[in-house]
């Protein structure tokens, strides 16, 4: 039995654009989250990602990011059980940004552990494309 291995980026809609998809498939999903508030523009929330705490509790708490989640799960889990039922071994989940720093990389850590913690038969992979230390 195949394992469906899910490739999860965030990125940078100014900088490196869309991830390529090295699969062959051409490509996944591409979600945008330019409609949430972005906590970059507040000064204490600049140098740090969407990997810290302070910043996600900011989009927790002050912005729909919550609910756009539970919304991209929700589309998401439709194409992983039918992949994982057909036997299909990859799928590509992008988050994009303004700079890549904080809403994509926190759309991509939670939708990653949504994935772990919702399915044993993936394999799930992260890349912070802006963010290279975060990898």
């Amino acid at each position: 039995m195949s394992v469906l291995h899910i490739e999860i980026h965030s990125f940078s809609y100014l900088k490196g654009g869309i991830p390529k998809d090295p699969s062959g498939n051409g490509g996944g999903y591409a979600f945008d989250c330019r409609g949430i508030l972005n906590p970059g523009r507040i000064e204490q929330y600049k140098p740090m990602t969407g990997a810290e705490l302070p910043v996600q509790e900011f989009l927790e708490s002050q912005t729909r990011m919550p609910e756009f989640l539970a919304a991209v799960h929700q589309v998401v889990s439709i194409t992983v059980d039918n992949y994982v039922e057909r036997g299909f071994e990859h799928l590509q989940i992008n988050f994009g940004c303004t700079g890549g720093q904080h809403r994509s990389v926190y759309a991509a850590i939670q939708t990653a552990k949504f994935l772990k913690e919702s399915y044993r038969e993936v394999q799930v992979t992260i890349h912070h494309d802006e963010q290279l230390h975060l990898n």
